[in-house]
């Protein structure tokens, strides 16, 4: 192939995959496969918004919902990665240690601005915004 047919093929091959990446993140998993992050079988997840836990970041890192919705915090970090936590910065929560591919949900009843961060990792944080 030549210079142009070759990146035309690959860049067709790289949209095809960040289209069934899309798509596929939609079902509820049920296993953790490496790249991937998938919650636990059975995670209460109805209703809720997800954040993700990956490279020591919360992602996103500033989340609104509604009052009377929950977060699940989901560590996405790949195998043999330092365990991580969801911990209210005024103690309205704390997920306890998640180790990878590990889920944590919290509801939120109350409207209010809610900041958190990691107790390992105290750089981490997150702020949640209840509306």
């Amino acid at each position: 192939m030549n210079g142009t047919i070759r990146s035309a093929f690959w860049i067709g091959l790289c949209l095809a995959g960040a289209t069934a990446a899309c798509l596929s993140s939609r079902a509820i998993p049920t296993e953790n496969v490496t790249g991937e992050c998938r919650l636990p079988l059975g995670a209460n997840v109805a209703g809720s918004t997800i954040v993700v836990i990956r490279n020591f970041t919360f992602e996103p890192a500033e989340v609104r919902i509604k009052a009377g919705t929950s977060v699940t915090w989901v560590n996405c970090d790949q195998p043999g990665q330092p365990a991580h936590t969801s911990t209210a910065d005024q103690s309205q929560w704390d997920s306890g240690t998640l180790t990878e591919g590990k889920a944590f949900t919290h509801p939120f009843s109350t409207a209010g601005r809610f900041g958190y961060h990691c107790e390992p990792h105290p750089f981490m944080k997150g702020t949640i915004v209840v509306e």
